[in-house]
C-alpha cells in the first residue's frame, strides 16, 4: 500500500519539534567552486540575500523566544562569495539577538576566499566555522573551480588563516569512491589539519548529483579503519562516531527511549529571497511535479513559527511523517537512527514515504555494523 495514501500514526508535533534549533540561510546562491558531487542547482547564480530577508528571520527567531540559542547556519552556495561589507549589513539584523545570547553564528565555507578581513569578521562575531575539505590533495581531485582548477591549495591557505587567527574549525569531508578505501589516510591528515572535529559524509545522491555511491560493504570497511584510526588520534572527534557513543551512553543508562523519542529539528532553511523549506536544506531550489518548489512559505509575509503550526497540511510535510511512521515499524536500526533523512529519501527513492536508502546503508547502519565488528575483535 502507498504510505502516503495513509495518516500518519504520529502527527508533526509528535515527530517533530515545535520549536526551530537550526536556521540555514543562504546569503548567497553563488559558488565559485565546482565540485563535481555538488547538489545544489542555483550555484552559477548570484543570488544575494535580501536585507529585508534577514530581518524578517530576526524577528521569526525572536517571536519563538526558544530557551536555547538558535544556531544560524549561513550556507550558500559559498557564502564568502558575497562582499564582505554586504554580509555585514545581514548580520546587523540579528546583531541585538546574539547579544542577548538568543542566536549563535555558523558559518559553512570552502576556505579558499578567506582572508585575513574575513577572520576578523568571523572572530568579532564569534562565528562557528565550518569547513569543506575532503582529506589531502589526491582525495579533493572533486572540488575544482569553473575552469575546472584545484581548490585545494586555496582551501589550505584559507585554513592556515584560521589558524593564524586562532579560529577553531571543524570539517566536513566527502568521502567519494576516489577516497573510501583509505580511511587511515583521511584520519591522520585531518589529524594534522588542526581541525576539532570531522564530519565523514558519504556521497549521496542529493540535489543534481547523480554519481553512483559506494556500496555498503565498503562503507562499513571505511567506519571500521575510522574507528581503528581514533586510537592514533584521540584528540581528533568524528562527529558520527561521537553521536554512536552519544547513544550507548543513554542506552547503558536506561534512556534509550529519550533518544529514539527525540523530535527532529525541523531546520527551517531560508533562501535569498525568503522562500522557506523544511526538514532538508538540499531541497532549497529543487522542482517537484507534485510538490512544487517544496516551499512552505515566504518569511517576509509569514514567520517561521506560524509556519511550523500548519507544517502539517503541507503534502511533502505529510509524506515525511508516514516514511518515519514506516521507518519506526520495519527498521532494526530505527532506535539510533530515528528514520534517516528526509532529502536522501527523496533524491533516492523519489518519495519521503521510503524507508531504506543507501544513506542509512552506508551512514547509521555500516558505522553500527562496523563498532559491533571492531568490539568483537
Amino acid at each position: 500500500m502507498d504510505t502516503s495514501l495513509l495518516r500518519p500514526r504520529r502527527g508533526f508535533a509528535e515527530r517533530i519539534g515545535h520549536v526551530f534549533q537550526t536556521v540555514v540561510i543562504q546569503p548567497t546562491s553563488l559558488c565559485p567552486g565546482d565540485c563535481r558531487y555538488c547538489y545544489l542547482p542555483t550555484r552559477s547564480n548570484r543570488n544575494e540575500l535580501l536585507p529585508l530577508v534577514a530581518r524578517a528571520v530576526a524577528r521569526s527567531i525572536a517571536e519563538q523566544d526558544a530557551a536555547e540559542p538558535v544556531n544560524l547556519v549561513w550556507h550558500g552556495g559559498e557564502p564568502t562569495a558575497l562582499r564582505i561589507t554586504e554580509f555585514v549589513r545581514r548580520l546587523e539584523a540579528f546583531e541585538e539577538l546574539r547579544l542577548a545570547g538568543k542566536v549563535r553564528h555558523s558559518i559553512q565555507t570552502g576556505a579558499f576566499l578567506l582572508n585575513d578581513h574575513w577572520c576578523g569578521l568571523l572572530r568579532r562575531y564569534r562565528f562557528g566555522v565550518g569547513v569543506s575539505i575532503d582529506g589531502p590533495r589526491q582525495a579533493n581531485v572533486n572540488r575544482v573551480d569553473r575552469a575546472g582548477k584545484p581548490l585545494f591549495d586555496r582551501a589550505m591557505r584559507g585554513i592556515g588563516l584560521l589558524r593564524r587567527h586562532e579560529l577553531e574549525f571543524s570539517v566536513i569531508c566527502v568521502v567519494s569512491p576516489e577516497t573510501i578505501d583509505d580511511p587511515h589516510t583521511l584520519m591522520d591528515f585531518f589529524a594534522d589539519l588542526g581541525c576539532v572535529q570531522v564530519g565523514f559524509n558519504i556521497e549521496e545522491l542529493e540535489g543534481v548529483n547523480t554519481r553512483t555511491p559506494v556500496t555498503s560493504q565498503n562503507a562499513q570497511a571505511f567506519w571500521e579503519g575510522v574507528l581503528a584510526a581514533r586510537s592514533r588520534h584521540p584528540h581528533l572527534r568524528v562527529r558520527e562516531t561521537d553521536q554512536l557513543a552519544a547513544y550507548l551512553a543513554q542506552v547503558r543508562t536506561g534512556r534509550k527511549e529519550e533518544w529514539s523519542t527525540a523530535r527532529h529539528d525541523p531546520i527551517p532553511t531560508i533562501a535569498w529571497n525568503g522562500d522557506t523549506v523544511l526538514m532538508s536544506p538540499e531541497l532549497l531550489g529543487i522542482k517537484d511535479a507534485r510538490h512544487h518548489d517544496f516551499v512552505i512559505g515566504n518569511v517576509l509575509t509569514t514567520s517561521l513559527p506560524s509556519m511550523l503550526r500548519t507544517a502539517e497540511q503541507v503534502p511533502y510535510i505529510h509524506d515525511v511523517l508516514a516514511g518515519l511512521d514506516a521507518c519506526e515499524s520495519t527498521c532494526g536500526y530505527w532506535a539510533f537512527c530515528r528514520g534517516g533523512h528526509a532529502g536522501n529519501k527523496y533524491f533516492e527513492t523519489g518519495t519521503f514515504t521510503a524507508t531504506e536508502t543507501a544513506h542509512c546503508r552506508n551512514s547509521r547502519q555500516a558505522l553500527i555494523n562496523a563498532f559491533a565488528t571492531t568490539i568483537k575483535e
